[in-house]
């Protein structure tokens, strides 16, 4: 493990917003930000499908959430969790073009000595990963449970996110983070 970890904290959202429910876990940490104040220590970032780009990043958390759509048992929309040496394997029952990238990314980190102390995975079974840029009805509906199940899980760690008050919120503009992606 490197010397010293300068982020005690990264939320990492994954996916590609350009194939449907694929891209919940980049949405989910965008409204995130729209939602919530961000702690010191804690860094938020969409990360899209950028693969091993993301290696200096990971490599600087001492801890880390990834957000993602994840294949499991249950109805599209439903929450997942997983922990530790259970989030490699679920990464590598691949969904989409992105995942390949993501497994590199675990994979080299761990190679390298430079894994997070504590790596958890947060996400939503998928509906569609079809081209579109729109997320299904049933993902959509679950992804503000999701930002609060990412909070709750920072708060855990011992970092607090703060809400923030309409007025913040509003003054943020609009509360898809679609319009982000100019969707």
């Amino acid at each position: 493990m490197s010397a010293e970890k300068g982020v005690p904290l990264l939320v990492l959202g994954l996916g590609n917003v350009l194939c449907g429910d694929d891209g919940l876990g980049a949405v989910a940490v965008h409204l995130l930000q729209w939602r919530y104040i961000c702690p010191d220590g804690v860094q938020v970032l969409d990360g899209g499908t950028l693969g091993l780009s993301l290696l200096p990043y990971l490599e600087q958390a001492r801890e880390a959430i990834l957000v993602d759509a994840i294949r499991a048992d249950g109805p599209s929309g439903s929450f997942v969790r997983l922990e530790g040496d259970d989030v490699a394997p679920a990464m590598a029952a691949r969904l989409s073009v992105h995942q390949v990238g993501v497994v590199d990314l675990l994979d080299a980190a761990r190679w390298r000595g430079c894994s997070p102390s504590r790596l958890i995975l947060l996400g939503l079974v998928p509906e569609s990963l079809e081209l579109g840029v729109r997320r299904t009805a049933a993902v959509e509906a679950a992804l503000p449970d999701l930002v609060d199940r990412i909070v709750a899980e920072a708060r855990g760690l011992g970092h607090v996110f703060l809400p923030r008050t309409a007025d913040e919120m509003a003054s943020r503009g609009p509360s898809d983070p679609a319009h982000v992606y100019g969707l």
